[in-house]
């Protein structure tokens, strides 16, 4: 049985798709995300995300992708390998996040799947390192699904709907990725 999502590079048709699911999940999303302004709420913001994450994808220094339902084509979530450090470290850090539609049909985790695939695989990347809210138990399952490990405790470690939140590090290298996990 084939994967009932697929990852691909957002382009700019998928602007407007991806500003609805947004702010169909402004609020759900808001106890994860930082304060945004108002003008990130508009199709001019979303294009701009867009063309600048294809332009990281170039560079080799960020990776976005749409999560697409198979079935329908239709996007239901995004995720990211972003600040990307070349060099010696060669590390990415993941982050993602599912339409609340979706939730509980293992999307998060299929998509988490294929990004550390081509993360390691067509990024070169050694290390990828994602960060958790303590409290956000299903992102941390998604991550320990794939393979990650728990590496302790971030304090302060972002600004989060305007106050700094601890977080949880996972994190997985090459060597300890298993594409049949």
């Amino acid at each position: 049985m084939g994967s009932s999502i697929q990852i691909r590079s957002l382009q700019l048709a998928h602007a407007e798709a991806l500003l609805q699911m947004k702010i169909a999940n402004r609020e759900s999303m808001s106890v994860y995300d930082p304060v945004r302004p108002e003008c990130y709420w508009t199709l001019e913001v979303q294009q701009q995300i867009i063309i600048d994450g294809q332009q990281s994808m170039e560079a080799g220094s960020g990776y976005i992708f749409g999560i697409f339902e198979q079935e329908s084509d239709t996007l239901v979530g995004r995720i990211e390998l972003s600040g990307i450090a070349r060099g010696p470290f060669q590390n990415g850090y993941v982050g993602y996040f599912v339409d609340q539609h979706y939730h509980g049909r293992g999307y998060g985790t299929e998509a988490l799947r294929q990004c550390t695939a081509f993360g390691f695989e067509e990024g070169q990347l050694h290390r990828i390192q994602a960060g958790v809210l303590p409290w956000n138990i299903p992102s941390q399952r998604v991550l320990e699904k794939v393979g990650f490990r728990k590496e302790g405790l971030a304090e302060r470690y972002l600004h989060i709907n305007g106050k700094w939140e601890d977080h949880l590090l996972y994190a997985m290298t090459a060597e300890e990725w298993h594409p049949s996990v």
